[in-house]
């Protein structure tokens, strides 16, 4: 089988490309470190609570939940007993549907949400917003839009 030759990225490419995966490993970590720092919670907990607490009545299925965060189910179904054990949300048999399962906010999890989200407000400004100005703002707002077009058309092709 022929071998299909491949454009190799330039200097700049490269370079960019290289600052991105720096980006997308520092950063999150930069983030965690300060959410372990402010709150007991994990940023994936935090993404948790948040998620749920902006749902209609603040439960969501958790297949549908799985599809918002992008998680194989059975890796946030770990996460989530993990959560259940430390009472920050709450599992619900569904009753239309023997098969499936709501997660629900618990109190505490609300209570944990909204302690944690003033420090995290600020290391987002910290390590994300700092020193942007509004025209930096559009551009990545459509730089990002454009990078998740193209995952979003290649994941619906596939």
């Amino acid at each position: 089988m022929a071998q299909e030759a491949v454009e190799w990225l330039n200097e700049e490419q490269m370079r960019v490309w290289r600052l991105w995966l720096r980006t997308q490993t520092e950063l999150p970590a930069a983030l965690a470190r300060a959410m372990s720092q402010d709150s007991e919670l994990s940023m994936q907990d935090y993404e948790t609570l948040v998620r749920l607490s902006e749902a209609e009545g603040q439960r969501l299925r958790i297949s549908v939940l799985a599809d918002q965060m992008h998680w194989e189910r059975s890796r946030l179904s770990h996460h989530l007993r993990r959560m259940v054990s430390r009472g920050l949300i709450v599992k619900e048999d569904c009753a239309d549907d023997g098969r499936g399962s709501f997660v629900r906010l618990a109190e505490a999890g609300r209570q944990a949400q909204v302690e944690a989200a003033p420090g995290h407000v600020r290391a987002v400004r910290e390590f994300f917003l700092a020193g942007m100005s509004a025209e930096d703002m559009a551009v990545l707002e459509r730089v990002l839009t454009r990078f998740l077009a193209n995952v979003d058309a290649r994941e619906s092709s596939d």
